[in-house]
């Protein structure tokens, strides 16, 4: 029997060969550890029949193309385990799809109405047990369906002079450069200034554009929240004197007395309701899933905020208001819109414990304990320098020669050896809860086919990489919430375990097969 057209042309779809896959990581130089997984990563999807072309780039333009541009196949870049993430509430809102639009939390566009469904629930679930019931639902829900891969959890291992500072705390995925570190840290010597060394520099200093940890864990410096959170998530009242739940869907915050920016002028509840129905009316996508539930802020008296929800928060008085920085509205009323200001136009008047001094881009940041702040007198340095280095091998360097005091990053493998037997050096290992991951652009072919996605984690050897790359310092990622995190982490759901064979079996159930090349066709 002959060819009709429509069988010649459904033969011909057959043959056609899957498209190649771009994926993107950072350079050697900033991060070895994500560029040799990278290449790991790509050597066995090429043994599966994937044409895929690795694409090492400068860490703020990866950034870039994967939140701003959404312009990228497979990214792999990391979440930091600050520790308002603890909580299940921003992790989980990374898969939200109201969080898949250009600068938002999940770049890679995963969009399923149930789990969005059951977001909304957990947020509202005020009892403690139903919401972890919730969240253990939705880590069940997504991962068959698998949106990105969580590579691994590296442990974070970081180091201080301890000839130089000592009292510092480290924190659960934070390590030593955390808010609370220059406010605990004590001099041993007769200087008091604190040096911190790090390879990489903000994306910028602009609070409502930032979307890099390097960029808020300087500006948290400088800006004061009304609350703070401890390394064990308790909400300590900071600008708040007091934090109260009038009903479910009304939040009343009373300020300290007294308080002041760093320019002298006083802040007062003005100033913090201007502030949240800026963030509002600016839409920084960023800050979208502390801000969800939020209908707007009104400034009762001189010291009253009330904080009216569109629907009960579990989480909003103990996070939310953790992370939304006070902007002075004498400055920012006059800014329309904020996303447009060039890096020399972005006031960095906070009222924050320190007060922000330069910002010299690739090399050196300073901020200077302001004399003023309610928790002064309680802080032991008289300023903060960071050193920007070129990779950790600068880091570790000036940490060894004493040009600076403490690494605000994670020591390579080969590094910790060395730092542990230097007397002058004290290493610090402490879990991380936040993970390196592989996102993939489920708008594009072939990460658009749930079975492609499947098969690639399969062939994903993320062990190995455990073991060699971080030298066994780490454990091997299953859900968005890590094990570590006891309460939320739920541990019975699929893992994805290193299997070529059943990466094969994936994509030839889903009606893929290989040519005489080895090369998968669709």
């Amino acid at each position: 029997m002959g060819l009709t057209a429509a069988s010649f042309g459904a033969q011909a779809l057959a043959q056609e060969q899957v498209a190649s896959i771009d994926l993107i990581t950072t350079t050697e130089s900033y991060d070895p550890i994500r560029y040799e997984a990278a290449f790991m990563i790509a050597e066995r999807w090429e043994e599966l029949g994937f044409d895929v072309n690795v694409q090492p780039t400068e860490f703020s333009t990866a950034l870039e193309r994967f939140y701003d541009q959404q312009d990228f196949d497979v990214t792999i870049l990391g979440w930091t385990g600050r520790t308002d993430r603890l909580d299940p509430q921003f992790f989980l809102s990374t898969l939200d799809s109201r969080q898949a639009n250009p600068g938002g939390n999940n770049p890679g566009g995963y969009d399923n109405p149930e789990f969005d469904a059951l977001f909304d629930q957990q947020s509202q679930a005020f009892d403690l047990d139903e919401r972890q019931r919730l969240v253990m639902e939705m880590q069940e829900l997504y991962k068959p369906d698998a949106p990105l891969a969580v590579l691994f959890h590296r442990d974070e291992v970081v180091a201080y002079n301890h000839e130089a500072f000592d009292g510092f705390e480290p924190m659960a995925g934070e390590g030593l450069y955390s808010e609370w570190g220059p406010m605990e840290a004590t001099p041993v010597g007769e200087r008091s200034t604190l040096r911190i060394g790090g390879p990489q520099e903000p994306d910028n200093l602009n609070p409502l554009a930032s979307t890099s940890v390097w960029g808020w864990k300087w500006m948290r410096l400088y800006y004061d929240r009304l609350v703070r959170l401890s390394a064990d998530v308790e909400p300590l009242p900071w600008a708040a004197e007091a934090v109260e739940q009038i009903d479910d869907t009304t939040v009343a915050v009373t300020l300290r007395e007294g308080m002041t920016f760093h320019d002298g002028e006083p802040l007062s509840a003005d100033d913090v309701a201007f502030t949240w129905n800026y963030y509002l009316e600016q839409d920084y996508s960023y800050f979208n899933s502390y801000l969800a539930a939020l209908d707007n802020a009104e400034a009762v008296d001189e010291r009253t905020v009330h904080f009216h929800l569109s629907e009960p928060s579990a989480s909003f008085a103990s996070i939310s208001l953790s992370q939304i920085p006070i902007l002075p509205e004498h400055i920012w009323s006059q800014i329309d819109d904020a996303s447009t200001l060039s890096p020399d136009q972005v006031p960095t008047v906070g009222s924050g414990p320190f007060q922000f001094e330069r910002f010299d881009r690739g090399e050196f940041m300073a901020i200077s304990k302001f004399d003023d702040h309610f928790h002064a007198d309680e802080i032991a340095v008289d300023g903060v320098e960071f050193i920007i280095y070129a990779d950790m091998e600068g880091v570790y360097t000036g940490l060894q020669t004493g040009e600076i005091d403490v690494t605000a990053w994670r020591m390579e493998p080969g590094q910790i050896s060395l730092a542990e037997s230097e007397d002058h050096l004290t290493v610090v290992n402490v879990p991380d809860f936040g993970y390196y991951h592989m996102t993939y652009n489920l708008r594009r072919a072939p990460l658009d086919d749930r079975a492609v996605r499947r098969a690639l984690i399969m062939a994903s050897d993320r062990e190995r990489m455990v073991n060699v790359l971080l030298d066994g310092r780490g454990e091997v990622g299953s859900s968005v919430i890590a094990p570590v995190n006891t309460f939320w982490h739920e541990a019975f759901i699929e893992r994805f375990e290193f299997d070529m064979d059943a990466a094969r079996a994936e994509l030839e159930e889903a009606g893929y097969s290989w040519d005489e090349d080895g090369r998968l066709m669709r």
